[in-house]
């Protein structure tokens, strides 16, 4: 394994195939919930595996039965009292949408249990994207009391129309795998117990097919991802302003205490 990856802490990444490189969130016991160093890592991965010379496609998954819980609570309340934070976060938010759509290399998520907040960025921008059929797949920004940032302007709509993003985002109903691919959200539904053999079995396809063609054309179709780059700087935006609200602090709090938020 090369020096560029040793120094990962919430990331476990091996080769997992002649040409695949396998990224695993990893944060044993929170579900892969990501911290601030978690969430650092999400941002720079990208770039290293993009400057890998033995990397042809880049496999994502969660350890264990879960994908990610999303953003931890101890990062969201960091955000909310300190404005360094806040800022660096943001930025590191941008990153991991912008650096996922930039790479190079494509990428296959594999999607188990719930998936969540950042965690969702990463796998609903992946290239292809394989979900178990009980996977729980849930934006969350509204339910805590902030707008709906990191990816999910930038791709829901072109992945399963104004009508059905709109929904889920503003109501933050889950998704079962089975209903993310009938509305086109997700690429491939498959049985829980398939989901990473099937991921690893497309991106080993990817990393055995012609690398500059399936580059150029993962470079071009992102150019719909490119172009919905205002609605994303301005979801992000109105994002990270809700994280200084009352909201956010009422949603924070419910989450703490296992109960309905009780929004203003």
């Amino acid at each position: 394994m090369s020096d560029r990856y040793e120094a990962y802490e919430r990331l476990r990444i091996d080769r997992a195939a002649p040409g695949v490189l396998r990224v695993t969130l990893s944060t044993p016991g929170r579900l892969n919930a990501v911290d601030t160093v978690g969430h650092g890592e999400l941002a720079r991965i990208w770039r290293d595996a993009d400057a890998d010379d033995g990397v042809r496609a880049i496999v994502v998954r969660g350890e264990g039965e879960a994908f990610s819980a999303g953003g931890d609570l101890s990062m969201i309340e960091e955000m909310m009292r300190d404005h360094a934070a806040r800022r660096r976060i943001m930025r590191e938010a941008r990153d991991i949408v912008m650096n996922v759509v930039d790479c190079a290399k494509p990428v296959v998520s594999a999607i188990q249990g719930p998936a969540v907040g950042a965690g969702l960025a990463v796998a609903l921008l992946a290239d292809v994207s394989v979900a178990g059929r009980s996977a729980k797949i849930i934006d969350g920004h509204t339910r805590l009391g902030v707008a709906a940032g990191d990816h999910a302007a930038i791709v829901w709509p072109l992945l399963c129309g104004m009508a059905k993003a709109k929904y889920h985002l503003l109501l933050n109903d889950v998704l079962t795998g089975e209903e993310a691919e009938r509305i086109g959200l997700v690429s491939l539904c498959v049985d829980d117990a398939d989901v990473h053999d099937r991921a690893l079995e497309i991106a080993g396809r990817l990393a055995a097919g012609p690398a500059e063609a399936i580059q150029f054309t993962k470079h071009a179709l992102n150019n719909w991802l490119r172009m919905a780059g205002p609605a994303f700087d301005a979801s992000l935006a109105m994002e990270f302003f809700g994280f200084t609200g009352p909201d956010v602090r009422e949603g924070v709090a419910a989450l703490r205490e296992k109960r309905p938020p009780e929004f203003g």
